[in-house]
């Protein structure tokens, strides 16, 4: 992204509770490899051990070779920590780095660590006294976890039901308006993504011509999707086993370790090289905001100014989604597209009720707390999709295309589990009216 990795006015180094909260993804990231550790190996060798003797001792050798597998494990730990530790040297970088003074800095690093920028952080947040909390240790792990839906090459089958429609339907869009304004340029086709994620949908739009504004609450997801769309310096930099820490379900170990390469192309260099559809440089059509959807796009400021908005997996992130119709209106231009995709996983309903399940597509955290207004409102409602495309109609949107059924798709799903969990996820196209 050209010039700065977000936009917006909102510092949340200079407010105290906001401040702690980016101080404890840091440190989530940082500690990934130490608590996947103890998690997913120590744990599970004190339970093997603690087999009977005989057991255990025969489940040693092979062909089960419980052991050897506990430290191939560990060595994939590892391999996915090298990744955590990469998004907390960004996240440090671009958060806290420019808060410091250098002087303090230097007096606390010891010289053997100078030229190791994991090293020296780290000293910092020691100092700094920082401590993760059990909710964002989650999130960091989903985080690594969800870079293989986005930016492996075998992510793709998901990408495909999930993003494809989405940009489909944009270059649709664009195509219908040239036949009434032949002047209109691919850039001039300005398209928001709330919940950018990882900044996937936001890439492949850019690279199909249009101009994007990812939005993002999350910092876990912030700081993942800049170290991947501009930190990153080749394609298969990482390699990642994204299923090598949940030990149900496999029908083979090599299931379970397998290992892919992230990215699966470099951001950079395909932006660089991207062919030339549209007037403005891939560059200057992409940017990233940081904060809550609701508060952003409510606002007067931002009144107006898009020609299309794309959700996808993202609009059960509210408590209640009156709030989301209302901000979509507001920066919607007059005739302008809303296209949806995603189930209505009612994430605030799987909070409140404590399930203890990871939940696809997790909730973004409600950060910017010193705003009145957002996904923080208290109260809460869960409608069906039926009810949502009432409201959605009711609301000032035109509903031209509703399906349902059409797509199945997984969410960062191991196609080798004997466990699949499949959604029917509802797309549709609403026009604001005019």
């Amino acid at each position: 992204m050209a010039h700065s990795e977000w936009d917006g006015d909102f510092d949340p180094m200079a407010d105290p509770d906001e401040q702690k909260h980016v101080l404890s993804v840091l440190d989530s990231f940082r500690s990934y490899r130490r608590l996947a550790h103890f998690n997913g190996t120590h744990v599970r060798r004190q339970a093997f051990y603690s087999l009977p003797s005989e057991h255990w001792i025969l489940l040693s050798k092979p062909p089960f070779s419980i052991l050897d597998s506990l430290s191939r494990l560990d060595d994939l730990i590892d391999s996915n920590a090298e990744l955590a530790d990469a998004i907390f040297i960004a996240g440090f970088k671009a958060f806290l780095a420019p808060t410091l003074d250098s002087e303090w800095v230097a007096s606390i690093v010891p010289e053997k660590y100078a030229h190791d920028e994991f090293k020296v952080y780290s000293t910092v947040m020691d100092h700094l006294d920082v401590q993760t909390t059990q909710t964002d240790m989650e999130k960091a792990r989903s985080c690594v976890h969800q870079f293989y839906r986005e930016w492996s090459a075998e992510g793709a089958v998901e990408r495909e039901k999930c993003f494809d429609p989405v940009v489909q339907s944009v270059s649709e869009e664009f195509a219908s308006r040239k036949k009434v304004s032949p002047e209109l340029d691919r850039s001039d086709v300005k398209v928001l993504v709330p919940g950018a994620g990882l900044g996937r949908l936001v890439f492949d739009i850019v690279r199909a011509g249009f101009s994007v504004e990812g939005n993002e609450i999350s910092y876990h997801e912030l700081m993942a999707s800049s170290l991947v769309l501009n930190h990153t310096k080749k394609a298969g930099e990482f390699n990642i086993a994204p299923f090598v820490l949940n030990c149900s379900n496999h029908l083979n170990r090599n299931d379970q370790f397998r290992i892919y390469e992230i990215p699966d192309l470099h951001p950079g260099a395909e932006l660089e090289s991207a062919p030339e559809n549209s007037r403005l440089h891939a560059f200057e059509r992409m940017s990233m905001a940081a904060g809550d959807f609701c508060v952003l796009y409510s606002r007067e400021d931002s009144r107006e100014q898009f020609d299309a908005v794309a959700t996808v997996f993202f609009i059960d992130t509210a408590p209640n989604v009156i709030r989301y119709i209302d901000a979509v209106r507001n920066c919607l231009k007059p005739g302008g597209i809303w296209i949806n995709l995603g189930p209505l996983l009612w994430h605030h309903a799987s909070r409140r009720q404590c399930s203890g399940e990871e939940t696809e597509g997790e909730a973004k955290e409600p950060s910017h707390r010193h705003l009145d207004k957002g996904i923080a409102d208290p109260g809460s409602v869960e409608l069906t999709d039926e009810e949502v495309i009432a409201l959605v109609s009711h609301l000032g949107f035109a509903i031209e295309q509703h399906t349902t059924e059409t797509i199945s798709t997984g969410y960062i799903s191991n196609p080798a589990s004997m466990l699949q969990n499949v959604y029917k996820p509802s797309f549709w196209i609403a026009r604001k009216k005019v």
